[in-house]
C-alpha cells in the first residue's frame, strides 16, 4: 500500500485536463476510508454543474463527500478523524472562493492559507490535494486575474513546502517534483 503508517501529504499539480484529478483518485483508492472534500460550489453555471456530476460519478460510492469552499483546515481536521485519506479537489477553486469571500479582508484570506498550511504540517491522516499550475500561462490582462494567479501560486508553494510528495501532471503523465510516483499509479 502507498500510505505509510504515518500520515503523508501529496500535492498533484497540472494544467486543465492534464489528468491530475484522475491521478489523485488513483492514489486515494488504495485506502479503505476516503473522504473527498470538494471546493466547488454549485451555482447557476451549467458547465460547472456538469463537471461536478461527472466527477461524482467517477468516484467510488463508498467515499464520503464534503463540500467546503473556504474552511479547508477545519474540514481536514474533522474528516481526518474517520478517514485514512482525505482528498481535496481543488485548491484552485479554493483560491477563487477565498478571493470572493475575503475581497475586503486580506488578513482573513491570509489566515485561511496559514490555517491550511498548519493543518498539513500535522495531518490527522494522509492528505492528497489537487491544484492547477497557473504560473506557466499568459499574464492575465485584468487585476483580478493577476491576483488570482498570484494567490494560486502562493497556495501551491505553501502546500508544496510541507508536502512529502509533489507530482506534476503533463498530458496524463505524472512527473515527480518531490518524492516519487507511487508504485500503484497506473501509467
Amino acid at each position: 500500500m502507498f500510505y505509510p503508517q504515518s500520515a503523508s501529504v501529496t500535492l498533484v499539480l497540472g494544467g486543465v485536463r492534464s489528468g491530475k484529478s484522475r491521478l489523485a483518485q488513483q492514489i486515494a483508492e488504495h485506502a479503505q476510508r476516503v473522504t473527498f472534500i470538494a471546493t466547488a460550489e454549485r451555482r447557476d453555471d451549467q458547465e460547472m454543474h456538469l463537471k461536478i456530476e461527472r466527477h461524482r460519478s467517477e468516484r467510488p460510492s463508498s467515499w464520503i463527500t464534503i463540500e467546503e469552499p473556504t474552511q479547508l483546515a477545519q474540514a481536514i481536521r474533522t474528516a481526518g478523524r474517520n478517514s485514512d485519506v482525505v482528498l481535496i479537489d481543488c485548491l484552485t477553486l479554493f483560491a477563487s472562493n477565498l478571493l470572493e469571500k475575503y475581497a475586503e479582508n486580506p488578513d482573513g484570506l491570509q489566515a485561511q492559507i496559514d490555517n491550511l498550511s498548519l493543518a498539513l504540517r500535522q495531518p490527522p491522516c494522509s492528505i492528497v490535494l489537487v491544484s492547477n499550475e497557473v504560473g506557466s500561462g499568459v499574464v492575465p490582462a485584468y487585476e483580478l486575474g493577476r491576483r488570482f494567479r498570484d494567490l494560486v501560486g502562493e497556495i501551491n508553494q505553501r502546500v508544496a513546502s510541507v508536502a512529502d510528495t509533489v507530482l506534476l501532471m503533463i498530458a496524463g503523465l505524472p512527473f515527480p517534483l518531490k518524492g516519487s510516483v507511487p508504485k500503484e499509479v497506473k501509467r
